[in-house]
């Protein structure tokens, strides 16, 4: 091989070379690239997901926020009440109180011959202390608003009592068929049951035509119940049905029967 040859294949090969080492060069950034873009893709969907869950999360605390709003104002109104219940108790018990004070003054006037009027025979005062009690409507209303009132304020057996004793002092008051009613009331919801269905038989009985006495005999029902007479309660519950057709009392009547089969 002459030397002319020998350089001209020396030349070919350098000047191949950088075009072969280029060629790889390209591949691998490409390659590179591919990979980039793959790691990028992935970081993105990575991002797009944190995104999603950070929104989720500022949404759950946004609820959780507003719900302990929300439960916070219920606690205010919770002690709110509370507290009205409490002053309306004590203004009852004071008033009460007040009551039995007033009418004991007024006994032992009666008693004592002070109130300016001729004597009468031994034995008379206390019939008269009842009349002038019962005919005294002032103290009448106050006595019945004491007993109410401790009603309100879901003190079922101090109402219970005060309605007893209203009947006693004012026999014959205009409030009795609604004092029979709301003493029932309270009779069932201290969980005496027979006391409850007398004063609700009182009711049903003596003020036939009250427009509470068909809710007098459901409850009369429910005591029934309470105290294990069933086929009484039955009873009750279709003479309802049969005397209020029609009513709501009797829809009630009829429900509750389909309970008790």
């Amino acid at each position: 091989m002459n030397k002319a040859v020998y350089f001209l294949l020396c030349s070919l090969l350098l000047v191949n070379s950088p075009a072969h080492a280029g060629l790889f060069s390209d591949e691998d950034a490409r390659k590179q690239i591919q990979l980039l873009e793959t790691r990028i893709a992935k970081l993105e969907a990575q991002l797009v997901d944190a995104e999603a869950a950070n929104k989720h999360s500022i949404s759950a605390m946004l609820d959780l926020q507003m719900q302990l709003e929300v439960h916070s104002d219920e606690l205010r109104k919770v002690r709110g009440q509370n507290e009205e219940w409490a002053h309306n108790l004590q203004d009852v018990e004071k008033r009460q109180k007040d009551f039995y004070i007033d009418l004991d003054a007024r006994l032992r006037q009666i008693e004592s011959g002070e109130v300016g009027v001729a004597p009468k025979p031994m034995g008379s005062n206390l019939v008269d202390a009842t009349k002038d009690v019962s005919t005294n409507p002032i103290g009448e209303n106050r006595a019945f608003e004491v007993a109410y009132g401790l009603y309100k304020v879901e003190n079922y057996q101090s109402a219970a009592i005060a309605f007893r004793d209203f009947l006693r002092q004012f026999p014959q008051s205009v409030h009795e068929a609604n004092v029979y009613y709301w003493m029932g009331n309270s009779y069932f919801l201290s969980g005496d049951y027979a006391n409850s269905q007398d004063s609700y038989q009182s009711l049903i009985t003596r003020f036939q035509d009250h427009p509470r006495v068909a809710e007098a005999m459901l409850n009369t029902a429910e005591c029934q119940v309470e105290l294990k007479f069933k086929t009484a309660a039955k009873k009750t519950l279709k003479q309802i049905v049969t005397q209020f057709p029609g009513s709501d009392a009797a829809e009630k009547a009829k429900k509750r029967l389909a309970t008790l089969k």
